[in-house]
């Protein structure tokens, strides 16, 4: 019997499990994922809770829920990767051989990479909200604050939703209003980009929203450590950013199983073919999400819109045909800007963010590149669609390749 092993059972191990089982007779191939955690998060509503709007138990379900029939679920700590024999090696002693790999280990942050970001003040008056603890942590402290100076901070690229940190201080703007003490509360946000966004046009429309809104906005900003006692982050080159309550998005690197394995680059990233999503070292394994080196966004349409091209290409390999599919690095985020709207942006790797109307031309319901309650809309009525439909391997409306219809050059 053929076997694919799958490393990881978030979005896109999930996903991928659902997929190949649709299609791999059971006679023929047994499939098995791996994944040393038993909880899966739905990772965009991490940005709601410390504003009240989710709770945890919004977000959290068991992994073994998405997981289907026939596939066999271990739940264990992966080792590393034996590309040359094609093995699997689990902590516990345990070896999978495997005819065809798919890895989706994600992504990790890391803040102790950052001196002084885990120090005394860690969940005290510094948080991050990409991890449940951390979000939930900060839930608790917004509802005592009485205002200050609140900085969000990105310690460097790539991280996981580039918007979110956006999406962060125009809600953490609303929600202060609402509360009536937004006058006590002076928000920053600091970035080590040179604007509000990678991608100029879409930059440029979110840096005028933040000026809208008052948030100030520090660019070319690189942390090199925090000071705790007096409450300040500092950069490489010696600026300054004092802070009452800080929100940082810490480094992000890959799994550490693929430093091990000799298959990623120097921050653990699978080293991927851009196009295809094979890895650069060995035909039988694919890469996909967040795991991967690839230069498109770490977000969860991304991992979508390249499970599609996965698949195909998976089919392809395992049936000795030369693989059809190409990934133009698609993605498609949702931002809430706060009050009841949010805005859309859809771009590729060649590509950047354009206005118009989605997904279809002249009607959308959704709007490009601007504020709309529809858009907003569509971010909340994404969690549905995540559970029961894209975890589930279903097909979506969108296709994976981005199309210029609707969109305005």
């Amino acid at each position: 019997m053929k076997k694919l092993v799958i490393l990881g059972a978030g979005t896109g191990g999930t996903i991928m499990a659902n997929k190949m089982r649709k299609v791999l007779e059971r006679d023929e191939w047994e499939i098995t994922i791996i994944d040393k955690f038993k909880t899966h998060y739905y990772q965009p509503g991490f940005l709601f809770i410390p504003f009240g709007t989710y709770t945890k138990r919004d977000v959290i379900k068991p992994k073994a829920d998405f997981i289907p029939i026939g596939v066999k679920y271990i739940n264990a700590e992966i080792d590393r990767i034996d590309g040359e024999h094609n093995k699997v090696l689990l902590n516990d002693g345990v070896q999978l051989n495997y005819d065809f790999l798919i890895v989706a280990t994600g992504v990790r942050v890391v803040p102790e990479e950052t001196p002084g970001l885990k120090g005394e003040l860690w969940h005290k008056n510094i948080f991050d909200f990409y991890t449940i603890e951390g979000t939930t942590a900060l839930s608790k402290f917004f509802k005592t604050w009485e205002g200050g100076e609140l900085v969000l901070n990105i310690a460097d690229n790539p991280i996981k939703c580039p918007v979110a940190p956006l999406e962060f201080v125009m809600y953490a703007d609303a929600y202060f209003v609402e509360r009536g003490i937004r006058d006590k509360v002076n928000i920053t946000f600091v970035t080590p980009m040179e604007g509000a966004f990678t991608k100029p046009r879409a930059s440029k429309v979110l840096g005028n929203l933040l000026k809208k809104k008052n948030i100030n906005v520090v660019p070319n900003f690189y942390l090199e450590r925090v000071d705790n006692e007096n409450k300040k982050i500092i950069s490489y080159d010696e600026k300054e950013v004092p802070f009452d309550c800080l929100i940082t998005i810490p480094i992000h690197m890959g799994d550490e199983m693929v430093e091990r394995s000799g298959l990623g680059d120097d921050m653990n990233f699978m080293l991927t073919d851009k196009y295809t999503l094979q890895s650069t070292k060995f035909e039988n394994i694919f890469v996909l999400g967040d795991a991967a080196n690839i230069p498109t966004s770490k977000a969860g349409s991304v991992v979508h819109f390249a499970a599609e091209i996965v698949f195909e290409n998976l089919l392809c390999a395992i049936e000795g045909r030369e693989l059809t599919g190409k990934f133009d690095g698609h993605s498609n985020c949702y931002i809430e800007t706060g009050f009841g709207k949010g805005a859309l942006i859809d771009f590729n790797y060649d590509t950047e963010p354009l206005p118009g109307s989605f997904p279809f031309p002249g009607i959308g319901p959704f709007g490009l590149l601007k504020e709309t309650r529809m858009n907003h809309y569509g971010k909340l009525m994404f969690r549905w669609i995540y559970w029961h439909v894209l975890l589930k391997g279903k097909e979506m409306p969108i296709p994976s390749e981005m199309y210029m219809a609707g969109k305005k050059l």
